[in-house]
């Protein structure tokens, strides 16, 4: 689903602790404490500590990073790739999240739901209640709990630039109800009135476009590297490539021209939410 996420840290797997034991073979070879690898690699003591454990996926600035400090001859990279093939939707989106707390600059294209970000309780709940197999209640208060917390990020980091496009169809959808989609439209609105906020919406109308292959998002770190992630019904994948992180910048930046403007965009929601 757009935006599946939690903010804690993924549980503790075999796969995960196999790595972070690959990790910790290498760092001993070359004589380094956990404390003397963490400025080597710009990552806490007590971040390589999780990752050395199995408690925590490996961002892949710390891998990149450990594979040259450490002389791993590969190996870090082909643990990693392994490891990557062997997560969930879920697990990844979290790693995701992870750097979306550090970004510069987040792209987000939906074609299916409106995005995570943009979300109000009432629709995610909405959207929580209709998955399947069904969650249990305990389970739907953690997932939007988590929702809630994530969309700190539009107050919390106001050098941070945003930016949306959504189709139409996300927003004429009656996910809860009417209601639940009147108030959405009007807290979307909302949102995108922040300097830092950016949001087009693709109209119906529009025929063909950039990215009818699905939705995907772009955010650049700190270090300005560039990270995708997309998603399928029952899958998620971290893009780092460059060849990748090309393609889907290529992609956005056609996007951008072929959506109206924001202004335009916020009249359309507005004409959309006065005929309901």
């Amino acid at each position: 689903m757009a935006g599946s996420t939690g903010s804690s840290e993924p549980e503790c797997t075999d796969s995960l602790k196999s790595f972070g034991s690959v990790v910790k073979v290498f760092r001993e070879r070359a004589g380094l404490t956990q404390e003397e690898l963490a400025p080597l690699v710009r990552f806490s003591p007590q971040t390589v500590a999780s990752i050395e454990q199995g408690r925590r996926l490996a961002p892949p600035e710390f891998i990149e990073r450990a594979e040259e400090v450490l002389d791993a001859f590969g190996v870090l990279q082909a643990a990693a790739e392994h490891l990557t093939r062997r997560r969930g939707l879920t697990r990844w989106f979290r790693l995701w999240a992870a750097l979306e707390r550090q970004a510069l600059a987040l792209h987000t294209y939906e074609c299916r739901l409106i995005p995570g970000l943009l979300q109000t309780e009432a629709y995610a709940r909405a959207v929580f209640h209709q998955m399947m197999p069904p969650l249990s209640d305990d389970q739907i208060e953690t997932k939007l709990a988590d929702r809630m917390e994530r969309q700190l990020l539009l107050q919390e980091r106001p050098n941070t630039t945003f930016s949306f496009i959504v189709e139409e169809a996300n927003f004429r959808r009656r996910v809860g109800g009417l209601d639940v989609i009147r108030d959405l439209i009007d807290h979307a609105l909302e949102v995108a009135e922040l300097r830092n906020v950016e949001m087009q919406v693709m109209p119906l109308g529009q025929g063909e476009h950039a990215a009818l292959e699905g939705p995907f998002r772009l955010l650049e770190t700190p270090d300005n590297k560039w990270h995708g992630y997309s998603e399928g019904q029952r899958s998620g994948q971290l893009l780092s490539d460059r060849r990748d992180i090309s393609v889907l910048q290529s992609r956005y930046a056609k996007l951008r021209s072929q959506a109206p403007s924001p202004q335009d965009s916020a009249s359309l929601l507005k004409q959309i939410r006065g005929a309901m």
